[in-house]
């Protein structure tokens, strides 16, 4: 049996799910009151007659270009997209700072350099602030880098908003960016190329809050964990459950292929440019209508409902029956972002 002075970190508690969530709760949380203790996207400060949104977060993807991006765009992209699920969709500026490893090739950082320009450019947003470290070979794998942005809004959306008789929709096609990353590192061969899904969505959201107002009650993006982590974690601080229809969400056929090859279940990939958004039912019609006519929303889908009792369950439907649909404890592949 493990005991307190034994215990040590696992890459499962850096990967999303049910361990990841523990430790936060666990060494980072405790005593925490106010802001810090929702562990929501980031944190909502009262500024005057608006909210000030703050979010961080350190990227170390392996390998660090991959199809569809590379570390600079996945690091621009995952902060503005916290940002976004909190109601703030301009963000005001970010900062960046990067970890070195001695011997790290000075083209490789001007490629990632002009990926994180480009995808800046994407979100109508700039880097204002920066810092450089060196680590000797070996104590750092190759580049590390934290991001963190700054927006306003005068409406925050929570994770936790979920209501009874809401709709749960996401924003695309599910487990493109996991699986793209997969193939890539693993050097699987499917047939027909994978991608990753990773943009700045806040274009997206703001489309939907617009359509949506009010009637928007929870956001979330599905990164490490996928959409089974993400749609836990917002039942569980709602107090509801969420009924899924299977059929109803969007996965590639390259995906759903290699998925079903490895034996992996697409609800558990990561994603870098999809979001799951809760909307009151009177509302959910306008926002697929809004999320369909912008280029990243083009597949999204309504996939479940929200129900009253059970509160914390996802339950997946199948078309042949029920099915309880477990939360991971961890990403099935680490370094994914």
């Amino acid at each position: 049996m493990t005991t307190l002075a034994q215990a040590r970190v696992a890459m499962k508690h850096g990967a999303g799910g049910r361990s990841m969530r523990k430790l936060i709760e666990r060494v980072f949380l405790a005593g925490a009151t106010g802001v810090a203790a929702d562990m929501d996207d980031g944190a909502a400060i009262r500024v005057g007659d608006q909210w000030l949104i703050v979010t961080t977060d350190s990227h170390v993807i392996q390998p660090i270009v991959f199809p569809g991006g590379d570390i600079g765009r996945l690091s621009v992209a995952g902060t503005v997209n916290d940002l976004a699920m909190m109601g703030a969709t301009e963000p005001l500026g970010l900062t960046c700072g990067i970890v070195l490893e001695e011997g790290f090739a000075i083209d490789d950082l001007e490629r990632i350099q002009a990926s994180i320009r480009a995808t800046c450019a994407d979100a109508a947003t700039s880097i204002v602030a920066g810092d450089t470290k060196v680590m000797r070979r070996g104590e750092v794998d190759g580049v590390v880098i934290n991001t963190s942005g700054v927006a306003l809004t005068r409406r925050v959306v929570r994770d936790r908003g979920l209501q009874p008789g809401d709709a749960v929709i996401v924003t695309g096609t599910v487990g493109d960016h996991g699986m793209a990353v997969m193939a890539v590192r693993h050097e699987f061969q499917f047939g027909e190329s994978l991608t990753s899904d990773v943009a700045p969505l806040n274009g997206l959201i703001r489309a939907a809050l617009a359509a949506g107002g009010d009637g928007i009650t929870a956001m979330k993006d599905p990164t490490r964990g996928g959409v089974a982590s993400a749609l836990h974690e917002m039942a569980d601080k709602a107090g509801v459950s969420i009924l899924l229809r299977e059929e109803a969400i969007p996965v590639r056929a390259t995906v759903r292929a290699a998925a079903e090859l490895l034996g992996i279940d697409p609800l558990f990939i990561a994603n870098e440019g999809k979001a799951l958004i809760g909307v009151r039912p009177g509302q959910a019609e306008g926002v697929l209508t809004a999320l369909h006519m912008h280029p990243l929303g083009r597949d999204a889908a309504v996939i479940g409902t929200c129900l009253a009792e059970s509160p914390g369950s996802i339950v997946l439907d199948t078309g042949f029956g029920q099915r309880l649909l477990s939360e991971p404890d961890g990403e099935l592949l680490p370094r994914i972002c």
